[in-house]
């Protein structure tokens, strides 16, 4: 065991940059890319229903994004204390942190269970009094919550297998999920092979049934070769320090991801002033943009130890090396996305079966927000460097820069100066930039300090 530990650390020290950074980076941008599979191929298909439907979807998106981010969140402080206690071999530890973050996960489907009875129909009368998008959303809502236990429990399997670098198994399970809400999507949606045509409410439990096999997959592969992590639910006896542990972890990763459902709920009621179509093209834009931004968050994902590593292995060279093939890689992405964007805006739509109105109104849409992905590619390549340090506050900072603090007061500026809806799409243009001013001070400022002083 001591002999593959130290043959890691070497390679982190050691290997080329680019291949370690690829090799770091694939398993995490694939997972990324297979979550954000599920609620597009959702909104696809629903998209046949109507627009209405579509528009439900896109406002259902803030409440699915912030079930993910409990998730999300729980799984790393889950993650991060396993991996810990199995390096320094303590066994009671591994188990404790284990056991007692199944409580967390079970608790929190329960706590979604309960609030999927009471919370979605007035979460849409909030948004909306256009009767379909209401009863739509609703509906699907509300299946979504009811059934997110498989949703909760998929994640822990995952995080688990992952603790003992077991990625492929990991992604297996992501990927049976994905593949069966895709496959079930149009059967339970349109009635196809003798079953009832549920429409939206086809898609929510195509959803859950992904979660669920995606679980049982998950938990099957770690019962069966996930040895060096055992939980004894039997004997199992909640430890408030355990709890602590992950959730110390765990709670500043569900603020951080939870800022998008914040931000997608403020622009849906800036946007439905306009008409609900602005809600539907700004939906789509969000689901779109995730398979831009999701290989480079999996990149920066892959970055932060090795920056980590050669922090403390005091390599600044490799460090500063790091960092420039993320950002160049990032760029890169980024810019092919936004040349994407440019080129096909119609295509895109014509995904989600857009109608002239929609298409009038998401073209300009795709074209004016993804200007600002090569600027976005800066900032996060930036990020990686205060997460790998510790200076996550900055990251937070940044966060709430470009996604709150100047993007919903500049969209509801724009949006009531000039009566266009066409120009409200400037203000992620605008807080893109001003989050790149932002990150290139703290960067200076942590490379001055931190970096060039080793």
């Amino acid at each position: 065991m001591q002999q593959n530990s130290q043959t890691k650390e070497n390679k982190m020290g050691v290997m080329p940059i680019g291949r370690l950074l690829f090799t770091m980076s694939v398993p995490m941008m694939f997972s990324m890319l297979v979550q954000a599979l599920y609620n597009v191929v959702d909104s696809i298909f629903v998209s046949r229903i109507s627009e209405g439907a579509l528009t439900a979807l896109s406002m259902a998106f803030p409440i699915q994004n912030l079930m993910i981010s409990v998730g999300v969140g729980l799984g790393t402080g889950i993650n991060a204390i396993v991996s810990r206690a199995l390096g320094a071999k303590d066994e009671k530890q591994v188990q404790a942190s284990a056991s007692n973050g199944f409580l967390l996960m079970a608790v929190s489907g329960v706590i979604f269970l309960l609030l999927g009875f009471i919370l979605p129909n007035a979460f849409f009368r909030m948004q909306t009094d256009i009767g379909e998008i209401i009863d739509a959303g609703t509906t699907y809502t509300s299946i979504v919550m009811i059934g997110s236990f498989g949703l909760f429990m998929q994640m822990f399997f995952e995080r688990l297998l992952q603790s003992t670098g077991k990625t492929m198994m990991s992604m297996t399970s992501q990927v049976t999920g994905a593949m069966i809400n895709i496959i079930m999507d149009p059967i339970l949606i349109f009635g196809y092979f003798g079953f009832p045509a549920m429409g939206v409410a086809g898609a929510a439990y195509a959803t859950i049934l992904g979660q669920c096999i995606a679980a049982v997959v998950g938990c099957t592969l770690h019962t069966r070769f996930n040895h060096e992590v055992r939980m004894k639910l039997s004997r199992f006896r909640p430890e408030p320090q355990a709890i602590q542990l992950i959730l110390k972890i765990g709670v500043p990763s569900i603020v951080m991801m939870s800022i998008g459902s914040v931000m997608n709920f403020l622009m849906n009621q800036i946007l439905i002033s306009f008409t609900s179509t602005a809600v539907a093209v700004f939906g789509i834009y969000f689901k779109l943009q995730s398979f831009v931004f999701m290989p480079v968050f999996g990149m920066n994902n892959g970055g932060v130890p090795i920056i980590a590593y050669n922090y403390g292995a005091k390599r600044p060279d490799r460090m500063r090396q790091t960092v420039r093939y993320i950002m160049i890689a990032a760029i890169s992405i980024m810019s092919l996305g936004t040349l994407i964007f440019q080129i096909f805006p119609d295509k895109l739509l014509a995904l989600f079966d857009a109608s002239p109105e929609m298409l009038r109104m998401g073209v300009p849409a795709l074209r004016t927000i993804s200007l600002n992905f090569p600027i976005a590619a800066c900032c996060i390549a930036m990020i990686s460097v205060f997460q790998a340090l510790g200076y996550s506050m900055y990251s937070m900072i940044i966060s709430l820069v470009r996604q709150l603090i100047v993007l919903i007061p500049v969209a509801f500026l724009l949006a009531k100066l000039t009566g266009s809806v066409d120009m409200t799409w400037w203000a992620f243009v605008i807080a893109e930039c001003v989050s790149l001013a932002c990150s290139i001070y703290f960067y200076r400022r942590i490379r001055r300090n931190v970096i060039d002083v080793l």
